[in-house]
C-alpha cells in the first residue's frame, strides 16, 4: 500500500512542472493565475474538514502562529511566482531540479545561523552546486532567456526553503489543516495583489485553461502533497525525503514524453549531480529523531 501511495505522490509532484508548462504554452492562462487558483482551491479543500470537525481551531490561532504562517505564505507566493515564470523561460527539467534545491538552501540557512553540519551535508552541497553550475553553464551558452529562467528557479528554491522553515515554526503548535488553510489562503491573497498590480488576469480563460488549473491543483497540490503527508505516519521522514527527490527525474521524464523536451547531455549530467547532492544532504541531516527531514518532507512547495 505504501508503495502505491509513494508512487502517486511522486507522480503528483513530478507532474507539476510539465502540467504548468503545458498549460501556459497551450492556453491563455497566466503564471499568477495558476499560483492563485491552486492555492485558493487548496485552502478551501483543506479548510472544509476543519470547519466540519473542529471549527473553533481557527479562533485559537495565536499571534505567533499567525506571524509564522504569514511569513511562510509570503515566501510561498513569491516561490510560485518565480518557479512558474521560470517554466516559461527554461526547460521543465532544469527549472524543477533547481527549485528542488530547497533542501540544500535549508542547510545553507541553518549554516548561516550557526548550525554545524556533518561533513556529508557540506559534501552534498558541493555536489549539488556542481550540478547547478553545469545546468546554468549550458544555458548561458545557448539562451540568455533560459539563464534568467534558471536564476528565477534558484530563487524559487531559496524561497521554498524559507517557506519550509517558517512553516515548521508554525506547525509546532498548529494542526496541518489549520496551518495549510491559513498559509494557502494568505498566499492566494498575496498572489491576487501581485496579479492586479502586474495586469495578469485571474479569470476569463477557455475550458482548456481551467482544466489545466484543476489538473495542476489536484495532481500537485492535493494528491502529491497529501500522499507524502500520509507516508510520514508510516515511514521514516528520511525515507520520505529521499522519495520526494524522485520528482527531479520524474519531471524530466514526463516533460520528455508529453512535451517532447530534449536537453543537452551536459544538462542531464547536471540534473544527476543535483539529485545525488540533495540525497547526500538529506541523508547527512539525519538526527536522532529525524525532525529536520520530517519538516522538509511535510512542507514541500511544488
Amino acid at each position: 500500500m505504501n508503495f502505491i501511495v509513494a508512487a502517486l505522490g511522486v507522480l503528483g509532484v513530478a507532474s507539476s512542472g510539465p502540467l504548468i508548462a503545458g498549460t501556459l504554452g497551450a492556453t491563455s492562462v497566466t503564471a499568477l493565475a495558476i499560483a492563485f487558483w491552486r492555492n485558493a482551491i487548496a485552502a478551501v479543500v483543506m479548510a472544509s474538514p476543519v470547519l466540519i470537525r473542529e471549527p473553533r481551531q481557527f479562533r485559537k490561532i495565536t499571534r505567533n502562529e499567525f506571524t509564522w504562517s504569514a511569513v511562510a505564505a509570503v515566501a510561498l507566493a513569491f516561490h510560485f511566482a518565480c518557479f512558474i515564470t521560470a517554466l516559461q523561460l527554461t526547460s521543465v527539467a532544469a527549472a524543477t531540479a533547481l527549485v528542488c534545491l530547497q533542501s540544500a538552501w535549508i542547510a545553507v540557512f541553518q549554516l548561516l545561523r550557526g548550525t554545524r553540519h556533518r561533513w556529508p551535508v557540506l559534501v552534498g552541497l558541493g555536489i549539488a552546486l556542481g550540478g547547478v553550475a553545469a545546468i546554468t553553464g549550458f544555458d548561458m551558452g545557448t539562451s540568455p532567456k533560459a539563464l534568467i529562467g534558471d536564476i528565477l528557479a534558484l530563487a524559487g528554491g531559496a524561497l521554498a526553503g524559507l517557506y519550509t522553515l517558517a512553516g515548521g515554526k508554525a506547525r509546532q503548535s498548529m494542526g496541518i489543516g489549520t496551518y495549510t488553510t491559513l498559509c494557502y489562503g494568505i498566499c492566494a491573497a498575496i498572489v491576487a495583489v501581485l496579479a492586479l498590480t502586474s495586469g495578469q488576469p485571474l479569470v476569463g480563460f477557455d475550458a482548456g485553461g481551467w482544466l489545466g488549473i484543476v489538473a495542476i491543483t489536484v495532481c500537485a497540490q492535493l494528491v502529491g502533497h497529501t500522499a507524502f503527508n500520509h507516508l510520514l505516519a508510516t515511514m521514516s521522514p528520511l525515507l520520505v525525503s529521499m522519495i520526494i527527490l524522485l520528482e527531479i527525474p520524474g519531471a524530466a521524464l514526463l516533460a520528455a514524453v508529453f512535451l517532447h523536451e530534449t536537453l543537452p547531455a551536459g544538462t542531464y549530467g547536471g540534473l544527476a549531480l543535483i539529485l545525488v547532492g540533495l540525497a547526500v544532504v538529506v541523508a547527512g541531516q539525519r538526527r536522532g529523531k529525524g525532525d529536520a527531514e520530517g519538516k522538509i518532507a511535510e512542507l514541500g512547495a511544488d
